[in-house]
């Protein structure tokens, strides 16, 4: 039987929506998502009629983060996930610097990894229900895939800070007044707010948008590169150093029972 793709691609107009799919992990990033999420944007970059993308998941989430248990399977490699993350960084990194603009559509939980993407997109429509935070410290992590370095720049320095050192997760409408979110509404409007947000950038491609939008990447992440780096190699020393199997498999125990 030939197994669901984990990235779903539609098209509507000029608008091509990727859907994360793996609705039974909560559209958790393992390598098999994100290798298909890398290859529906070069899709999408190669075809002239999309103009705006949108990023959503299904099932109960947007995406709960890495797969913890694909993450507990590498502990006995040199590095753990760390050949894997970089994989990640590198796709949310090309979402981030795509000539495409990019809306996420949130709903459910948007934690760790998937608040690492959400923080990639240039726009962001949020569910009022929907949970978003960091995470990664309650499960004995740091981050891989930019929340450190895009984190900060996207909620301001202090929530950032709250979020990254707690842990906790919070409803989206407590982040409406940092700005980052364009839109907070009821889950059964994210979709088609999601459509219609991208309907006027859609209205707005062109090269002056593109240039517009690589202007703006690249003067606000001048040290960009030399932080993501450090953020992974911050996650290598942490991982070698720290027993982070032994949390995750609390973690899914725990889950499981």
């Amino acid at each position: 039987m030939t197994q669901p793709s984990p990235v779903l691609v539609t098209r509507t107009g000029p608008i091509r929506t990727l859907t994360l799919n793996r609705p039974h992990r909560r559209n958790a990033l393992n390598p098999e998502l994100i290798e298909a999420l890398d290859a529906a944007l070069t899709e999408a970059e190669n075809d002239p009629h999309t103009r705006c993308l949108i990023l959503t998941g299904t099932g109960k989430s947007f995406c709960a983060g890495g797969d913890l248990q694909y993450f507990l399977n590498t502990a006995d490699r040199p590095g753990g996930p760390t050949q894997f993350l970089r994989r990640v960084s590198a796709v949310v990194t090309r979402l981030e610097t795509s000539r495409l603009p990019v809306v996420a559509a949130l709903h459910g939980h948007a934690v760790a990894g998937g608040l690492e993407l959400a923080l990639a997109c240039d726009v962001v429509v949020a569910a009022d229900t929907t949970l978003i935070g960091d995470g990664h410290i309650r499960n004995n992590l740091l981050p891989a895939a930019g929340s450190s370095v895009r984190l900060p720049r996207k909620v301001g320095d202090s929530t950032a800070r709250w979020l990254a050192l707690t842990g906790q997760l919070i409803p989206a409408k407590q982040l409406d007044a940092t700005g980052w979110l364009h839109a907070v509404v009821p889950t059964e409007q994210v979709a088609a707010t999601a459509q219609s947000v991208a309907g006027e950038l859609a209205e707005a491609a062109g090269p002056a948008q593109e240039s517009f939008k690589t202007l703006l990447h690249e003067l606000s992440t001048m040290d960009e590169k030399q932080g993501l780096a450090h953020e992974l190699d911050a996650f290598e020393k942490h991982w070698n150093t720290t027993d982070v199997p032994a949390s995750l498999t609390v973690f899914l125990n725990r889950r499981s029972a």
